[in-house]
Formats: structure tokens, sequence, C-alpha cells
């Protein structure tokens, strides 16, 4: 069995805060497995790990999730379903070389099957392996490289099947790839 992060904690009063998207002060969610790195302009802010963990393992069960419409903020669970995470795991950047899956189906957060994750490492996912069509499309700026890095993320909608190849992604995301390419 794979290694398993620890668990969130509730916080206590003497535990940092963190800011969410909303401006509301809470405690941080995860504050044995993450860190939120916050930045000075919009959509800079993100987590990096605070464990080190092998490839596969699992990193955090997503248990604070409520149902929502599409959004930013929002991670697609199925073909018309969303929900807002409601944890520090919100600040998970896109990467075309991500550190982690969310496994919309089971419900967590999974280390990637290629390399291991390291204390200090940024985590990040790939959006296109949940989101078929992002609420927000945007220029990616993740530094994996030419022919690794996509450009322009729109979500798996516009991603043909070469540009998804060796990206883990989640059944909802399979299925309606199916319908698109039949």
């Amino acid at each position: 069995m794979a290694p398993i992060a620890v668990q969130p904690t509730t916080a206590t009063a003497s535990t940092t805060t963190t800011v969410l998207p909303t401006s509301i002060e809470t405690p941080p969610t995860h504050p044995d497995i993450l860190r939120v790195d916050r930045g000075t302009k919009a959509f800079s802010s993100g987590a990096v790990s605070l464990i080190s963990l092998p490839a596969g393992s699992l990193f955090a069960k997503i248990t604070t999730a409520t149902p929502s419409k599409k959004a930013y903020t929002s991670v697609q669970t199925g073909a018309n379903s969303h929900i807002e995470l409601n944890s520090d795991l919100v600040y998970c950047n896109h990467s075309c070389s991500p550190t982690l899956n969310f496994d919309m189906g089971k419900m967590e957060v999974r280390v990637v099957d290629d390399r291991d994750l390291k204390a200090g490492d940024p985590l990040t996912f790939f959006y296109p392996s949940s989101e078929w069509e992002m609420d927000q499309a945007f220029q990616c700026n993740c530094g994996s490289g030419d022919g690794v890095c996509k450009g322009w993320i729109d979500g798996a909608k516009k991603l043909s099947r070469k540009d998804l190849e060796g990206y883990w992604l989640n059944g909802h995301i399979e299925e309606l790839l199916k319908e698109r390419d039949s």
C-alpha cells in the first residue's frame, strides 16, 4: 500500500490564518502537508508541499467539498457537475508537468505516478485532467518548455488526443473525449 500523507487537522487558536480567494480569514486546512505562498498579483498564489512522498501516494482526501457551478475556483467532477474544494487545495495551480493528480471519482489527491514528491515542490495538477471547458481560459506559464507546455489552457475539449497523451485523466474527461471523437 502506498504511503498516506497526514490527514487534515483541526486548527487551534494558535494556528496561523489563511486568506482564501473570498478574502475571509480562515485557519489553514492542511497545515501539516502544504503551505500557501501568497502572491501580490491576481492568480499568483500557490501551494507548496511540506512533505515528501513516493510516486502514486495519496496526498490528501477531498473531504470538505460542496456542489458548485462552474467557476475559476471549482473542480469538475462529472460531465455536468463541479465542486468547490473549500480548502487550501484550491491553491494547487495548473502545470503541464504536474506533481499531483486530482482524482474526482475517488475524491482524493495523489502524487503523480512518474515521480516522487519532495518537500518544497509546488503542488500542481494538469487542469484539463478534470476540466472539459475552463470557466476562465488562460495562457500557461508553467515553464515546462517547448513540446511539454500546452500554451493556451481551455480544458480538455480543445486539446487533441496527442496533446493529452501521457496525462492521467479523470473518468468523466475520458468519456467526454470518446463522445467528442466518435
